[in-house]
């Protein structure tokens, strides 16, 4: 420090090689800036806010490492320290820069998709990959980050290779522990591939009816039509079944069950099922129908199949017809109600004996 003093020659030279790494620093924000404001380019100025940072550090780790400062400063003493300071800087600043890009190209493609529109199986495909593949790339970018950072001191290095050669056994029994997490995060990757959810279906978990409201490495929860959340393993929908109802499309068909007396008009039923249809905005119009699926001793089994655009309006639909079609029977046809019938035999003789 009492040689820069005494030198205003060094200190001009500090002094201009600090401004031109700000002067750097701020022609690249000025550019990524410019680059924000139009449209056609991939970032804006939210993200360009983001990236900023990251790029501020490797600026100022870069200015740390030169030993030219640190002679001029009279930090000789420390200067293996900055130079770790500013390794450990930069790769955290790029690692963090990934993770941003990372994001950046996540919301640029899904923001195409619109999983809230009726035909939206596209769209919860891109959602269900993208969601899955950026925990699992986001994972592997800070494991590698942290890994160059340790490697990066000859003593850890040293340490680790001294306690994976000491410590076998211990890590047998680590590994052996986290088996399930490994299966989990390896059915997370499969799920993303595979697809055999994804965002927004509708599926039965355990006998519970519900929607994938959000799917991880690790876990999958389930949004039950009561609003109770089933957390559940993502291994579970690799290797247990289930039932989803929107795999390949989100309309269905919802049968609704009568059980009537045998004196029923099975075509009044037809037609009265196509009015009242007609009458709601629930049906889609595709499908719609009444068979006699069974008759019993008692009474008779008649199916009604409707259709509908999704689940959630399906289940709408159907409680709404079988209302309809209770009431048309009780108003037009009371007597196809159904009734249990005693007959009884009235025995002359015995009469007579009494």
């Amino acid at each position: 420090m009492q040689n820069l003093t005494k030198n205003p020659i060094l200190l001009a030279y500090i002094f201009g090689a600090i401004l031109a790494l700000l002067l750097l620093q701020l022609i690249t924000v000025k550019l990524l800036r410019r680059l924000g404001k139009n449209p056609k380019y991939l970032l804006d100025k939210e993200d360009i806010k983001n990236i900023t940072k990251p790029i501020f550090i490797i600026f100022m780790a870069i200015a740390i490492r030169i030993k030219t400062f640190h002679s001029l400063l009279g930090f000789e003493e420390i200067t293996y320290a900055l130079s770790k300071i500013s390794t450990i800087s930069i790769i955290f600043a790029f690692t963090w820069l990934l993770i941003i890009g990372l994001k950046i190209a996540k919301r640029k493609i899904i923001k195409n998709y619109d999983v809230n529109s009726v035909d939206n199986y596209r769209a919860r495909k891109v959602y269900t990959q993208f969601n899955i593949l950026e925990r699992i790339i986001m994972f592997v970018i800070i494991i590698i980050g942290v890994s160059i950072a340790l490697m990066s001191f000859e003593s850890i290095r040293e340490i680790g290779l001294t306690i994976f050669t000491s410590a076998g056994v211990a890590g047998i029994i680590v590994g052996l522990s986290a088996q399930k997490m490994i299966a989990s995060i390896l059915a997370g990757i499969q799920i993303a591939i595979a697809q055999p959810i994804k965002i927004d279906d509708v599926v039965i978990v355990e006998s519970e009816w519900g929607r994938i409201e959000e799917i991880t490495l690790t876990y999958v929860v389930v949004n039950i039509w009561d609003k109770r959340r089933l957390i559940v393993p993502t291994s579970y929908f690799i290797e247990k079944p289930f039932q989803n109802w929107t795999k390949k499309s989100a309309d269905l068909l919802g049968t609704i069950y009568l059980y009537t007396d045998y004196r029923v008009s099975f075509d009044a039923l037809r037609t009265e099922l196509e009015r009242v249809l007609k009458t709601t905005d629930l049906w889609d119009g595709v499908n719609q129908n009444i068979q006699v699926t069974d008759s019993k001793p008692t009474c008779v089994e008649i199916r009604a199949m409707v259709s509908a655009q999704d689940a959630s309006t399906l289940w709408d639909l159907r409680v709404f017809v079988r209302e309809k079609l209770i009431t048309f029977l009780q108003e037009n046809y009371p007597e196809s109600i159904v009734r249990t019938r005693v007959i009884m035999e009235n025995n002359i003789e015995e009469s007579n004996n009494l």
